[in-house]
């Protein structure tokens, strides 16, 4: 982004009360400004500056009642109805851990933070906190809905509330996606730890070690580890867990957030380049057309092996992952194995 060119707050407020049915993400991009910068250009009485720490942001969003959380990627949106609980704080990693709101937090990355008043309709205000990177990309979302406590919203508007942010709010160059990264010389190593492994988190030390990444280290590492699908999979996959009601983990992140929906998917609705799911406490809006690699993994851990069907977009970034439950009274991960199993057999017969 060409920071000297950027449009200043007038006309970008301008821009607003010219197109007020457009999404933000969508106006800023055709202003060549990141949603940050939209929004700090309307500080005042709707828009907010706040600390956006995670350590300042989870308080208060558990004062909030039940909300709406979101995170997303540039293909993917997860939306998740609950209300934030049991945060664990963490200077590298952070996570909010309930059956509902289901967080891994990177603080780091969390830069920008904004307390939103947006008037819909006469009477109907949607508010929302909303926190983004250091290129001013959202990296995570909080949605009050009909029975959040707004009390709770007026004193966090007071508490949160930071001064020194501008209206011409500069931010840094946006970081491109990692580029698929392996080393052959490495592969038997690779190989070898992987089979080693007794938890799925140490297969990013484990790149990380073999100077690799995830997507380039499942390239190399070959079947049974890791066997690619093809893109077409992704949709019959989300329609076999509806069909089969298994219940799954989907992960969904960027750099400064994965938000995690742990339960079925029941209520798929396709609609031009998405499918979408719409259960009534989540929502998945995932663009097919921006799936170019799709991949079956299986990781040992204590419990048995962890399988994954992954996806990526053609920079080869993290789409989003999906797993089985592992968790005692409710383990889907036979039952997800098999679907992946016969998704595996049924794209063969396929080619």
């Amino acid at each position: 982004m060409n920071s000297n060119a950027k449009p200043h707050p007038e006309e970008i407020r301008q821009a607003i009360a010219d197109n007020p049915k457009k999404r933000e993400r969508d106006l800023a991009e055709s202003l060549g400004i990141s949603e940050a910068q939209l929004l700090a250009a309307q500080l005042g009485q709707a828009v907010k500056a706040i600390n956006p720490h995670p350590d300042h942001v989870m308080p208060c969003a558990e004062t909030f009642g039940e909300v709406m959380a979101l995170t997303r990627n540039p293909s993917c949106v997860h939306e998740k109805v609950g209300r934030y609980e049991n945060y664990h704080p963490g200077n590298h990693a952070a996570m909010v851990l309930t059956e509902d709101i289901d967080l891994r937090i990177f603080p780091s990355n969390w830069c920008h933070g904004f307390m939103v008043e947006k008037e819909l309709s006469e009477g109907d205000v949607r508010r929302s906190l909303q926190v983004f990177d250091a290129a001013g990309d959202a990296v995570h979302k909080i949605f009050l809905r009909e029975g959040s406590d707004l009390s709770a919203w007026e004193k966090a508007k007071t508490t949160m509330a930071v001064s020194d942010v501008p209206q011409d709010l500069e931010v840094a160059p946006r970081k491109p996606a990692e580029a698929p990264k392996a080393d052959v010389s490495k592969v038997d190593t690779l190989r070898k730890e992987w089979g080693r492994m007794t938890d799925t988190h140490q297969f990013m030390r484990l790149t990380s070690k073999l100077k690799m990444n995830r997507l380039g280290a499942y390239r190399i590492a070959g079947e049974p580890m890791a066997r690619p699908l093809p893109p077409s999979a992704v949709n019959t996959m989300l329609e076999k867990l509806q069909e089969s009601a298994t219940e799954v983990m989907l992960f969904v992140g960027n750099r400064g957030c994965i938000q995690i929906h742990t339960g079925a998917l029941r209520s798929l609705r396709p609609m031009g380049p998405w499918q979408n799911v719409m259960d009534p406490r989540f929502n998945l809006h995932l663009r097919l057309d921006h799936v170019a690699e799709v991949w079956a993994v299986d990781k040992p851990t204590q419990r048995g092996a962890a399988m994954s069907v992954e996806a990526f977009d053609e920079e080869g970034a993290l789409i989003f992952q999906v797993f089985g439950v592992p968790k005692e009274g409710r383990d889907s991960r036979p039952a997800w194995r098999a679907l992946v199993g016969e998704l595996e057999t049924q794209e063969q017969e396929n080619v």
